[in-house]
């Protein structure tokens, strides 16, 4: 799993700490103003979500009921680029629509 570390982070992650918990492999990373975040001992590692089998980065159009325009929905990072959380989906926009790249385990 490729993550490097994000630096001078203050905040201490935890299970009540407020931000989405996504289940990422085998541990848990922490949705953070459009980073995935994982505690490793005395500091955080910036994690991606990999294109996948489970996560492809294809055009699956979907139904989307916003442009992802200062909607409200966090971004995760997935890949080479950015999606969006929405309903425990990954959305990418994509010309006039979005595409469906998979389920996000929120736990």
């Amino acid at each position: 799993m490729d993550c490097t570390t994000h630096g001078n982070h203050t905040h201490t992650h935890n299970e009540n700490c407020g931000h989405t918990r996504v289940q990422h492999g085998t541990h848990v990373d922490y949705l953070h103003a459009g980073h995935l975040h994982n505690v490793h001992g005395d500091h955080v590692d910036e994690h991606t979500i990999e294109v996948s089998a489970e996560n492809p980065a294809v055009c699956a159009p979907v139904t989307c009921g916003c442009a992802h325009n200062d909607c409200g929905h966090q971004t995760v990072p997935h890949g080479d680029h950015t999606d969006f959380l929405v309903n425990g989906r990954l959305h990418h926009p994509h010309g006039d629509h979005c595409d469906d790249h998979g389920a996000l385990a929120v736990v």
